[in-house]
């Protein structure tokens, strides 16, 4: 039972039909599920991935009319998503300067290259080299020339106030601390590098220590969870795993496109095991992912209504 890298991140927006264009158009990445919250059937959930949307690859947003989120400690505080090389980074420094997009200079952090930028609701992200973690099927009806496309997720970064509490969940559920480093933005707190499996780029968690900042509040351009990767073989025992260890979770949630466990870590984010299967195919056509209105089996009774209350995104 091993937890295999990063499986999907989930964030916030209010005004989604800004993000389809953004995600879609200047990141160039294909909208591979559109869909509404399972649990808030008003939002949209929207699933930007690879081709194929492959796990590891998926980047997901909540369409809610919130106000912005409010940074602080005890959240996930910048997303990753890998590219090649330096030509890629040469690439992306001018197609983000070109579209307006505020970015940080190309520097090496970790000792990988990367580029810090936001995108238009300030959801704080990151380019990062990629290290040939599996996935990353091009998509050939993307604006990206295949070679500078968006390849998949890379470190998620988590802010925490006290690491010990954290730690303890993060080594319970298989990942390993292996290197810190300085903080880009205050060198003086450090931040803590976890991998799970293999390890790479895809596979981990960078927790900054920051106990001086305030709380975060969670709404638009901020996250609302992170998934880990899990094979579909082990996840009756994740669930009977978690309740083994006294960690507090949802229970088994079916999402149609795979099965999930939620929990919070102590300092409060949201984490969930997500199994590899049965993905984004089971009932969509590879050639034509996301672009029709797709419900979980149980919400398919109530379409009309559903579909009624969303905004065009188009």
């Amino acid at each position: 039972m091993e937890l295999k890298g990063i499986h999907h991140l989930t964030a916030v927006s209010a005004q989604i039909q800004n993000n389809h264009r953004f995600y879609t158009k200047t990141l160039g990445m294909r909208l591979v599920k559109r869909s509404v919250n399972q649990d808030d059937v008003s939002a949209w959930h929207l699933f930007y991935a690879d081709a194929q949307g492959s796990p590891g690859t998926d980047l997901t947003f909540f369409d809610w009319p919130v106000n912005r989120e409010t940074r602080g400690t005890r959240s996930i505080s910048r997303t990753a998503l890998r590219i090649g090389g330096p030509e890629a980074f040469d690439y992306w420094t001018r197609t983000l300067a070109d579209h307006g997009v505020q970015a940080s200079p190309v520097v090496e952090r970790d000792g990988r290259l990367t580029l810090d930028f936001e995108d238009p609701e300030g959801q704080r992200l990151q380019f990062v080299a990629d290290d040939g973690t599996p996935g990353g099927q091009p998509w050939d009806r993307s604006p990206v020339p295949a070679a500078f496309q968006i390849r998949g997720l890379g470190p998620i970064h988590l802010s925490v106030p006290d690491l010990k509490p954290t730690h303890r969940y993060l080594d319970r559920i298989g990942l390993r601390e292996v290197r810190t480093y300085p903080h880009p933005e205050s060198p003086r707190d450090q931040v803590h590098v976890y991998e799970m499996g293999p390890g790479g780029v895809g596979a981990e968690v960078h927790v900054a220590v920051q106990p001086d900042l305030p709380v975060g509040r969670q709404g638009a351009g901020g996250v609302h969870h992170v998934a880990f990767r899990a094979s579909d073989a082990d996840y009756d025992l994740w669930a009977d795993s978690l309740n083994a260890w006294g960690i507090r979770n949802s229970g088994k949630v079916d999402r149609h496109w795979f099965k999930s466990l939620y929990f919070r870590e102590p300092n409060g984010i949201l984490f969930e095991i997500a199994t590899d299967g049965p993905g984004f195919g089971v009932d969509e056509d590879s050639a034509t992912l996301g672009e029709k209105i797709v419900l979980a089996p149980f919400l398919e009774p109530h379409r009309a209504q559903i579909e009624a209350g969303l905004k065009p995104i188009d």
